[in-house]
């Protein structure tokens, strides 16, 4: 597919993810995704110095959207537990519809010499609005008064186990649904971090 005009940052960001999805991140490299665009080696490094800096903005782009899904979902439920558990489900639904970014955001691909501080703020904003929702609910004492990190870290290791093995193709062999499975997982986390009563 050649390039022809507009932003050429946006169209090497959708040609790796593309890359990604269809080949592997193996494939990946930023020659090739010049090649494909048919644009020359220095539009290119304007816009990216090497390929770990491609794959840093791929991984932050999908910690962007997997922020604005989250915060949606929370909206969407009317906050408070309803709005958790859609939280849980959004989490994983962006993992499946979105693998390439998936991969990317927590696979270890991008190797910087120093951290990229966009990308670092991207990834601390999606977080944290698991520990905002924490709180929230903390606040409203629909939630155990552990800390907030904690809990979020613990939820989020399992929300994140569910999203790779569906990515990964796992849940085929057992014939499990994923959705009813993320419905489990939500429900038993919401009993497993309930408030206590005194």
């Amino acid at each position: 597919m050649a390039y022809h005009h507009g932003d050429l940052r946006r169209a090497l960001l959708d040609e790796a993810v593309r890359t990604i999805q269809m080949d592997g991140l193996h494939a990946l490299t930023l020659r090739a995704v010049g090649q494909r665009l048919k644009v020359s080696r220095t539009a290119l490094y304007r816009h990216f110095a090497d390929k770990s800096a491609l794959l840093s903005a791929v991984a932050g782009e999908g910690f962007v959207m997997l922020r604005t899904q989250l915060a949606a979902a929370w909206e969407a439920g009317g906050g408070g537990v309803a709005g958790f558990d859609e939280m849980g489900r959004a989490y994983v639904r962006f993992a499946v519809a979105n693998p390439s970014h998936y991969r990317v955001m927590f696979g270890g691909f991008v190797a910087e010499r120093e951290p990229d501080p966009e990308l670092a703020r991207e990834a601390t904003a999606a977080f944290q609005t698991l520990v905002d929702a924490i709180v929230a609910q903390q606040q409203a004492g629909l939630l155990r008064r552990d800390p907030p990190q904690r809990l979020a870290d613990y939820i989020w290791s399992i929300v994140h186990g569910i999203a790779m093995l569906a990515i990964d193709g796992h849940f085929q062999h057992h014939c499990t649904d994923v959705e009813d499975l993320v419905a489990f997982a939500v429900e038993r986390i919401r009993t497993g971090t309930a408030a206590v009563a005194d």
